[in-house]
């Protein structure tokens, strides 16, 4: 084999590993049929919510996952795939399941999600979390709401005229 070839290889699986490594979210996507533009949208979304698609030959992601997750994806590895990593796994899974919706061509097949090997239908669950964002917010209304309560009662006691 060509050693220009093999290097580029060798590149690219540890490009796969690094980025691997560094996201919370791995998914496989089904893109064929999408136009460039198509694809250019999707790519500025991803963008937005710090994900990016690649398209990388299924045997380099194999290698980069090792034998043990790469048969736990099981056929999904199979045909043209893009491959999404995203640092907040239901921001990226998020902007994917979005897109699917109004773009048939775009399949969500499966992935990697903290670890766990998951099917399209377990991506599209995760799509459905709320951001961490959006959980940290929720968490803050939580923690407010008991003092909001009591102020609330001490401001109807100390209001003068109402009877009681």
């Amino acid at each position: 084999m060509n050693q220009e070839a093999l290097e580029a290889k060798k590149v690219a699986v540890e490009e796969i590993r690094k980025g691997l490594d560094e996201n919370a979210g791995f998914a496989i996507v089904s893109y064929h049929g999408l136009t460039v533009a198509e694809l250019s949208e999707l790519r500025k979304k991803l963008a937005e919510k710090d994900a990016r698609i690649k398209v990388y030959k299924n045997t380099m992601v194999r290698r980069a996952l090792g034998e043990e997750k790469a048969s736990s994806l099981g056929d999904i590895l199979e045909g043209p795939n893009a491959f999404v990593f995203a640092k907040d796994a239901p921001a990226g899974a998020s902007v994917l399941y979005k897109f699917s919706r109004y773009h048939e061509h775009l399949v969500l097949k499966g992935g990697i999600v903290e670890g766990q090997p998951l099917d399209g239908d377990g991506l599209k669950a995760v799509a459905k979390l709320p951001t961490k964002e959006a959980l940290l917010s929720m968490f803050c209304m939580v923690l407010n709401e008991p003092m909001a309560g009591f102020a609330r009662a001490v401001d109807a006691i100390a209001q003068p005229g109402e009877a009681a």
